[in-house]
């Protein structure tokens, strides 16, 4: 199991847009992905879990990915966080 964790810059925080290009990315992979603020974790199967989340600027969340390419989703996840949020 991979992880990282990253403080949202966006004003907006992770709203509808950035969390469906997201989702689309990490479709594109076979790892299983979880999105964590605080002691709320929920699976990325879908952009309506991680928008329950809230997520503000400044908030930091932790994204865990666990399967056969968590290397590679991780790496493509944190470019797209960093790119886009």
């Amino acid at each position: 199991m991979k992880s990282f964790d990253y403080t949202i810059k966006d004003a907006h925080g992770i709203h509808a847009r950035p969390a469906t290009d997201l989702f689309k990315l990490t479709k594109n992979f076979g790892s299983a992905v979880k999105v964590a603020k605080g002691d709320k974790e929920v699976p990325f199967k879908g952009v309506m879990g991680v928008m329950a989340l809230g997520v503000k600027q400044g908030d930091t969340v932790r994204f865990s990915f666990d399967g056969p390419d968590e290397e590679e989703e991780m790496n493509a996840v944190k470019e797209f966080m960093e790119a886009n949020l």
